[in-house]
């Protein structure tokens, strides 16, 4: 059984001679993964005397002012979505593979080349896809089944660094399973971040760039140890994860 100090101990061990290429990885992952959004409003004063052949030609403009902008905003919002279906989902499979390569003390270079690779890429993409869709339907029932389907599906991106060929309801079914029981110690372990968060909103906002590589190795910590427990448990076989066994005389698991 995995506990928040003994991921947290590995993770900084871990970056403790990498911390600055995980930065950079992290930049990577956070533009993969965040999200904004703005909004603005428009208002005007009427006056009495307008006739109403003004009040007329100025409706339709108001008409086509709003048009225009919904246009606009739905052309946005296509473009946002797809990049982030064809472009943030593979950057951040590629950052959660460099994690997990860095925790095992593997070869962690070329791990974006690998989510990008012909290969790989239409298996990542359709998983991260669909896990959005899943995610997004569950939200509309209400926040709280979202927030837990959140934590359920969490280790997708963490399994297709692993295999993305594996298949996107494989990937999905197989994280719903890894997190079994674990959901509430999960939400533990990003509390437990809070702290570290508020002292870089304090260092000007920055300072939370700086934490993102200890929150991301320890996560990727979070994985392997889940991983671990799901090959024991017979929730999935090393070959399934392109795993071997050591004692085959391959690469370490």
């Amino acid at each position: 059984m995995w506990t928040r100090g003994g991921l947290k101990a590995r993770a900084k061990e871990v970056l403790r001679g990498n911390y600055w290429k995980a930065f950079l990885v992290s930049l990577v992952i956070g533009f993969a993964t965040g999200g904004g959004g703005g909004g603005g409003g428009s208002s005007s004063r009427w006056n009495s005397n307008y006739n109403n052949s003004s009040w007329g030609d100025m409706g339709e403009e108001l008409l086509l002012f709003i048009g225009a902008f919904l246009v606009i905003l739905a052309v946005v919002f296509v473009a946002a979505l797809v990049i982030s279906i064809l472009l943030a989902s593979p950057l951040e499979v590629g950052g959660r593979r460099y994690f997990i390569q860095s925790a095992q003390y593997f070869d962690n270079s070329k791990c974006f080349r690998f989510a990008f690779d012909g290969h790989n890429y239409l298996g990542i993409v359709g998983t991260m896809l669909l896990k959005k869709i899943f995610l997004f339907l569950w939200t509309l029932l209400f926040i709280i089944p979202g927030i837990v389907k959140g934590y359920a599906y969490r280790m997708v991106p963490y399994i297709l660094a692993d295999n993305p060929n594996i298949g996107a309801r494989r990937a999905i079914e197989l994280s719903n399973n890894m997190t079994q029981g674990h959901k509430f110690d999960m939400f533990v372990l990003d509390l437990s971040f809070i702290g570290w968060y508020l002292l870089g909103v304090l260092a000007i906002g920055i300072g939370v760039l700086f934490v993102a590589p200890y929150d991301h190795a320890t996560n990727a910590e979070l994985y392997l140890a889940l991983r671990q427990n799901a090959v024991e448990r017979g929730m999935c076989s090393l070959s399934e994860l392109n795993l071997y066994d050591p004692l085959d005389g391959h690469d370490s698991w």
